[in-house]
């Protein structure tokens, strides 16, 4: 069944946070990993759209199954899992990718990213575990900033210089002591990256981790995101970990080139 969001005239686009839309999308974004139930006050305040119309909204949402009730609480609904796994470009890339994440994580035992850039951030498209491996520190469409991540360092490296300025004037904020925030150190990093291919990034995300990246490339060299392994630092072992994830790095662009 084809779910639709009545508009009513006038009603603006979906950039409009006073349209109905704009509305479903503040509700919708008021849930994060850590906040997945929520009550109708914390949609509200987290919102900032009025109670009566986040009363209204919730219940439709609620019946479309974009939400679920949980009790007096809400939470995001099945229909919207149902939804991103149709979505052609994740799909397409999860179905490219995950057979040579399997290779690497035979290799090396360790947690596989892959990721795709998403504004200033990367969002993980696929993720496996390793053996004690990273649970919950990452998730699958979670996302981190490109600065501080390995498979961010690799994507930045080469996208456009555009993206690295719109990355600096944001500002280099540190997620942990060992973050990157200097912006002539970026710079060099990138530099690097370009040069050796590979993307090290050593307890700028986690105290303990360090993760290994490559990008990843399709047709006509066109980037599409970085794949990586990430180990703690008395486990990490760079030059074999570098092979196996250039090897898969390589398939997974044979596989893209050949889709039709």
């Amino acid at each position: 069944m084809t779910m639709l969001i009545p508009l009513q005239p006038g009603a603006g686009s979906p950039g409009d946070p006073n349209s109905v839309l704009g509305k479903v999308r503040l509700i919708l974004e008021s849930f994060t990993a850590d906040s997945d139930e929520l009550s109708l006050t914390d949609l509200v305040r987290r919102s900032g759209v009025p109670k009566a119309s986040v009363h209204r909204l919730a219940a439709e949402l609620v019946e479309w199954g974009l939400l679920e009730r949980a009790g007096t609480r809400y939470r995001l609904g099945l229909r919207l899992f149902e939804l991103g796994q149709i979505v052609p470009r994740q799909r397409i890339l999860r179905e490219a990718v995950l057979p040579y994440m399997q290779d690497v994580i035979a290799a090396t035992g360790e947690t596989i990213h892959f990721a795709i850039r998403e504004s200033l951030d990367v969002m993980y498209v696929e993720k496996i575990v390793g053996h004690s491996g990273l649970r919950e520190e990452s998730r699958v469409a979670g996302r981190m900033p490109l600065h501080s991540t390995a498979t961010g360092k690799a994507i930045l490296a080469f996208s456009p210089p555009s993206v690295l300025e719109d990355v600096l004037s944001h500002g280099l904020a540190p997620v942990t002591r060992y973050t990157t925030t200097a912006p002539g150190v970026l710079r060099m990093q990138l530099d690097r990256i370009r040069r050796e291919g590979i993307a090290l990034e050593s307890e700028e995300t986690r105290l303990g981790y360090m993760s290994l990246a490559v990008p990843v490339f399709g047709r006509r060299s066109a980037l599409v995101g970085a794949l990586s392994v990430t180990a703690p630092t008395t486990r990490m072992h760079e030059a074999r970990f570098t092979g196996a994830l250039r090897a898969a790095a390589s398939g997974v662009t044979r596989a893209l080139r050949a889709l039709p």
